[in-house]
């Protein structure tokens, strides 16, 4: 898979953004540093009025490590630029309010993670943006919801912990009708396996908290679009709000994109072995996987992304009860809340990430009592089935 600068993925992530010192160092350089000094008065009132591409002004607005960041990811992704938040979910807040006014409407998939819907459901309407929350793989509701009003739309691209994966060329036709806006959250599909700019996003957002990272160390999050998005629109909410990413978490999000590539196939590829293997078990009254034929949306999952990632979800027919002892029986597994982590994690849903939602709200989303969020790791896979199997037998 080729990324813009016509460099295969591994390539990219080794090398995109890169930028050396007079030292000429291998390992990209950490500028721990806040702000930056100017040779003249002339030249700090220039840089204020326009700064260029290699030139910084205070850490709030951009730094050395910071842009390599940036600048890595949307080689990656295939945009034109990026901007680097402090967390994925100051990245979904700052997209959505760097772009809305009161009065605005945004039509939303309802099958989002806990802070995401919070975001939407209560932040916006404070503010008097109107939000309409739809079934995201029904089409037809998508094409209802939209107004003459609606300035985005909003996705996660395979939703959190259900794994229901929505068709985005056809929403973004749906959308770009309309003249919306189309906002995904694709942390789960990974930049490694989709490219949802060339499905027709305009903006993509990434929690590099979970793959970028890959080792459970830092958080950070990353907007990706066009340069007249990113610089007119983004760029002065997040600089004047505060939520830049630090340059030591840059750093960090650059050492794990080296191995990005690698580290999501492993984990997909076992993903996907563990979902087989215990396909049909006595105890569970479903395996998720987008990748699984049995998947609601297999064929479209086939055509969006090119292998399944590195989640998967069980369901217990026991219930909490026995999604509990599954959970505290295991001993590779880790529980907690995390995801796309080396380590291999597993959570409850219900009773964790989307515990602020009512029991009718996690019902429609599908999130029973019974789901468990698998997030597979680099152990063996064979150890890791061994584990599971191990878990719900003493279930």
């Amino acid at each position: 898979m080729s990324r813009k600068d016509d460099r295969n993925m591994r390539t990219t992530l080794v090398h995109a953004g890169s930028r050396r010192s007079h030292y000429n160092e291998m390992s990209e350089a950490i500028f721990l540093t806040q702000g930056f000094a100017y040779d003249s008065a002339e030249q700090a009132e220039a840089r204020f009025i326009e700064a260029g591409d290699d030139e910084f002004i205070y850490a709030r607005y951009g730094n050395p490590t910071v842009r390599m960041f940036e600048e890595r990811v949307a080689a990656l992704e295939g945009t034109e630029d990026a901007f680097a938040t402090a967390s994925g979910m100051a990245a979904v807040n700052a997209a959505l309010f760097s772009m809305l006014r009161a009065g605005d409407h945004v039509v939303s998939a309802r099958a989002l993670f806990g802070s995401c819907l919070y975001i939407l459901e209560e932040v916006l309407g404070r503010y008097g943006v109107r939000v309409t929350f739809v079934d995201g793989a029904d089409l037809g509701a998508w094409r209802a919801a939209i107004r003459p009003d609606t300035r985005a739309v909003f996705l996660e691209t395979i939703s959190n912990p259900t794994l229901e994966i929505i068709d985005i060329r056809a929403v973004a036709g749906i959308a770009r009708a309309a003249g919306a806006v189309v906002i995904v959250d694709n942390v789960f599909a990974t930049p490694v396996f989709q490219r949802s700019g060339d499905l027709g996003a305009d903006v993509i957002i990434y929690s590099a908290t979970k793959h970028i990272d890959g080792q459970g160390r830092c958080l950070g999050g990353v907007v990706c679009g066009s340069r007249d998005y990113i610089r007119k629109t983004f760029e002065p909410y997040i600089k004047h709000t505060g939520g830049a990413l630090s340059p030591f978490n840059a750093w960090v999000m650059l050492k794990g994109m080296e191995t990005l590539d690698l580290r999501c196939r492993a984990q997909a590829a076992s993903a996907l072995a563990i979902a087989r293997g215990l396909q049909g078990h006595g105890k569970l009254a479903r395996v998720i996987y987008p990748h699984l034929e049995d998947h609601p949306q297999y064929a479209l999952a086939r055509r969006q992304m090119e292998m399944g990632g590195t989640v998967l979800s069980l369901e217990l027919k026991g219930g909490q009860a026995e999604a509990f002892r599954l959970l505290n029986a295991l001993g590779i597994f880790r529980i907690s809340n995390n995801l796309g982590d080396a380590k291999s994690i597993v959570t409850h849903p219900a009773t964790t990430t989307h515990q602020r939602l009512t029991e009718a709200q996690r019902a429609a989303l599908g999130i029973t009592p019974g789901l468990v969020r698998v997030s597979v790791g680099l152990e063996d896979t064979d150890d890791l089935i061994a584990d599971l199997l191990a878990g719900l037998a003493a279930v």
